[in-house]
């Protein structure tokens, strides 16, 4: 594998990771978590990227690398020259023995951060953890070698508006209030993400949304019950719900019942000129 550096340029141990207060790294579930939701949005993202050309010859950045579904699929499928995959945590990315592949342990946010220029860098699930999300854009997109792709994806939701009282929508709520008090959470903005990279001159911009159903047993569902357990302190310190609501929810997550369409994510792209 590639060699592991911070922002300033020193070796160091990967450590860290967005919402460590509820989400904590090491926590033997948390790749588990994470590996579950990439098995629904790791289809969708690739074949937007594939239809976008990625393929042999780029150099790429992943941003907010995770457990390395993404980096793995551009290394071993799409072939690329380069992979720089960076996050905060970096432990995962031990296992992928790529020469190709650098990883780098620091945050997107770290004004000390220069990794170079790109054809093309992708982000998913990232900015809306992070504040100020509208200058990280044009930080990115200041980072686009000429005819380079900037592919952002980030979550939605269509919530049943009909059927607010329920534990589940109770509960879907209340998880988002606590993610935005506790890591800054915010997906107001991803509609907005277009008109974002339309401001920073990128052409051929574009932007499709996925809101894969919510199935007993599937592992979307799997993910937002293993995420609401873990939170269950959070969820219940919004004063939307208390453990009895939290635990309807979940048990409603593994019924034979469950039909939602649940949370999704958008995705928005563009080309330097």
């Amino acid at each position: 594998m590639g060699e592991m550096i911070d922002a300033g340029g020193t070796r160091v141990r990967s450590g860290g990771g967005y919402g460590e207060s509820l989400f904590e790294p090491e926590h033997p579930r948390e790749a588990e978590r994470i590996d579950a939701a990439a098995l629904v949005f790791d289809p969708f993202t690739t074949r937007r990227l594939r239809a976008l050309g990625v393929g042999p010859g780029l150099r790429c950045l992943e941003v907010g690398a995770g457990t390395g579904t993404i980096v793995r699929w551009l290394l071993e499928t799409a072939g690329v020259e380069e992979v720089v995959a960076l996050d905060r945590d970096t432990e995962a990315l031990a296992l992928v023995d790529d020469r190709r592949l650098r990883v780098l342990t620091a945050d997107i946010a770290d004004e000390r951060l220069h990794p170079g220029t790109f054809d093309l860098m992708h982000a998913r699930f990232v900015l809306m953890h992070l504040p100020d999300r509208r200058r990280l854009v044009s930080r990115l997109a200041g980072w686009l070698n000429p005819g380079g792709l900037l592919v952002l994806g980030d979550a939605v939701e269509l919530p049943d508006v009909l059927d607010t009282s329920s534990p589940y929508r109770r509960t879907m709520d209340a998880m988002w209030q606590a993610l935005r008090s506790t890591i800054g959470t915010d997906i107001s903005a991803v509609p907005a993400y277009p008109r974002f990279l339309r401001e920073e001159g990128l052409r051929n911009v574009g932007a499709e949304a996925f809101c894969p159903p919510l199935v007993p047993g599937g592992p979307l569902a799997l993910f937002w019950s293993e995420t609401l357990s873990r939170m269950r302190p959070a969820l219940e310190a919004t004063g939307r719900v208390d453990a009895d609501v939290v635990e309807q929810a979940l048990t409603y997550l593994s019924s034979p019942r469950l039909a939602e369409l649940g949370p999704g994510m958008a995705m928005a792209w563009g080309q330097r000129e």
